[in-house]
């Protein structure tokens, strides 16, 4: 790879959340452990961001973002940034307004590389929850619906 990849961490309530960056953007997040160097400046402000965000300071990221993955999930990452704090969508919103099968979208969630800071979790199934890839599966997406005030939306 020509390009540096670094990786930062930041601890959330759900364990250390990796983020990882490359060509002046973040292109992977998660509780996985990823490999590469020392942290950039995007991953320091990226931290410092996810802290404020699971601190209750902060409802939205400022941060570049490059999804590198097939176009589905590029243009369902899109739907998900637009996707207010608090708010929550089914997986059939972001179909109609895509023009894809709920399913394909639900699976295009599930590969988001960017979670938290792209907000899969706000992506709910029409008849319940539906998944979500963090440690806890779907009880960290309730604990993170209702950080944002979204638990209302769950009964």
């Amino acid at each position: 790879m020509t390009e540096s990849t670094t990786i930062h961490l930041v601890e959330t309530p759900f364990g250390p959340f990796h983020m990882r960056a490359s060509g002046g953007a973040i292109v992977a997040a998660g509780w996985r452990k990823m490999q590469g160097g020392a942290p950039c400046d995007q991953l320091c402000e990226a931290a410092g961001q996810v802290a404020a965000y699971f601190a209750g300071t902060r409802q939205d990221f400022d941060l570049p973002l490059r999804v590198e993955e097939a176009d589905l999930v590029q243009r369902v990452c899109d739907c998900l940034c637009a996707i207010p704090f608090g708010e929550t969508r089914t997986y059939g919103d972001l179909a109609k307004q895509l023009g894809r099968p709920a399913q394909a979208v639900g699976q295009a969630c599930g590969r988001n590389p960017i979670p938290v800071i792209i907000p899969c979790h706000r992506v709910l199934s029409a008849t319940g929850l539906g998944g979500f890839s963090a440690p806890g599966g779907v009880e960290t997406k309730v604990a993170l619906l209702k950080h944002e005030g979204a638990a209302g939306l769950l009964i």
